[in-house]
């Protein structure tokens, strides 16, 4: 989803304390999540953004590839290959040219597949994974400059809230301003939001609430920032709007800078403090210890967690389980990147939030191949043709189970220790 730089061990939940009492089952998650209140929530950001020739919206290869019209090694935008073991036959499109390294036919997924989304949402209730953040793309939308794309946005969505319904996941709607010329953010963003409200998708009943009103989140909040037109005028107009009393009223989450509180421009200092609740995107954001390993940088978490408690806003701190996207951005293979190592890179972030008594995470990401940061089953096995990163050889599911009991630990206010305490 975001445009920065943006993790051990799980095969079942720590018993004792000696790790001694044989663990219950992961795969048990029939629990239905609460939709009154974002607090206590970890959620994932879900981009639903891959499309492959011959689905729904027979776009070509959005996504996975810079030229929609085919797939090669010197045009690939993602760093991840899914794996497709659990896919059926209607959800899995060849890819020409790649094949795996046993030679069979390698394959992709299309988000425009209801079948598709429905099994992502039931691999975040089986691993307890409380909902999505369904990222809605301004520069798709009606207004936009790719709002060719608009129709197979809406059916995704669609597939979201149906997804949610049968799973018990919680889903709500995260707007991206990325791409989008300032003078049509306002326009575009609150048209969608009316369309939302005025057709009661945001009175769907796996739709997210908080202190009564919709939730509703707006990344962009980046200052100076050349992907992201944002001024504090706009800014302002756009917290006016969602915070105006009536129809439209929604509890709004900002998503912008992690050094928000060192802001220079007292306008942004002052529009910062105005949401309900903010989100510091803190991928890319890391630390090298004395031999060179990178850390998540989480140093200044205690900080934003006191302000935004003494303001009254709810904090909301982004977990990423490494990055790269060398594909994406045409580097040397390994030049972005920030090493996993086994899981243990997430767990150390857990650690830091379980140690504040913090028990409500954005998870950055689901589905994001394209920069490295996805949490959901991948191969370490992908084609040999062309650079892929994958998961250092741990299950497909590693990050899946790692997230879930680090949210079920979090949940029941237990402690998160530094290593991660179980076995895959």
């Amino acid at each position: 989803m975001r445009f920065f730089f943006l993790a051990f061990l799980l095969s079942a939940f720590l018993g004792s304390a000696d790790g001694t009492t044989p663990p219950p089952d992961l795969k048990g998650g029939t629990s239905i999540v609460d939709t009154a209140s974002v607090r206590g929530k970890v959620m994932c950001g879900y981009q639903g953004w891959f499309r492959c020739p011959n689905d729904a919206a027979n776009m070509g290869w959005i996504h996975w590839s810079r030229d929609p019209q085919q797939i090669a090694t010197n045009l690939l935008t993602f760093e991840l290959w899914p794996d497709m073991t659990e896919y059926s036959a209607t959800e899995r499109y060849p890819a020409p040219g790649f094949t795996y390294p046993g030679g069979s036919q390698a394959e992709l997924f299309s988000s425009d597949n209801a079948q598709t989304v429905l099994r992502h949402f039931e691999w975040m209730r089986d691993y307890g994974i409380d909902g999505a953040w369904l990222q809605h793309f301004l520069v798709d939308l009606p207004g936009g400059p790719i709002a060719n794309r608009y129709p197979s946005r809406l059916r995704v969505l669609n597939h979201v809230r149906a997804a949610a319904l049968k799973t018990g996941r919680v889903w709500a709607l995260s707007y991206d301003i990325a791409g989008m010329p300032e003078g049509k953010v306002f326009d575009v963003l609150t048209a969608d939001w009316k369309k939302m409200v005025d057709e009661r998708i945001v009175e769907d009943p796996r739709y997210l609430y908080q202190s009564g009103r919709p939730v509703v989140q707006i990344w962009g909040f980046y200052y100076e920032n050349d992907n992201n037109h944002i001024s504090a005028q706009l800014a302002d107009r756009l917290i006016d709007f969602f915070q105006t009393p009536g129809r439209y009223s929604a509890f709004l989450l900002g998503g912008g800078d992690w050094f928000w509180r060192h802001n220079p421009d007292p306008a942004w200092q002052k529009f910062y403090r105005r949401f309900g609740a903010y989100c510091p995107w803190n991928v890319g954001n890391y630390v090298r210890d004395e031999t060179g390993v990178k850390h998540a940088a989480t140093n200044y978490w205690a900080d934003d967690q006191r302000e935004c408690q003494r303001l009254g806003m709810l904090w909301i701190p982004v977990v990423y389980p490494g990055f790269s996207w060398d594909n994406l951005q045409r580097l040397t293979p390994g030049a972005s990147l920030i090493a996993r190592r086994g899981g243990q890179f997430l767990w150390e972030q857990f650690n830091a939030l379980s140690k504040l008594g913090a028990d409500t995470v954005y998870v950055a990401m689901f589905d994001e191949v394209d920069e490295g940061t996805a949490i959901f089953k991948v191969t370490s096995s992908p084609p040999a043709q062309g650079h892929f990163v994958g998961y250092e050889g741990w299950p497909s599911d590693w990050y899946l189970r790692l997230v879930g009991d680090a949210a079920r630990r979090l949940h029941d206010k237990q402690p998160i220790p530094v290593e991660i305490p179980f076995q895959p």
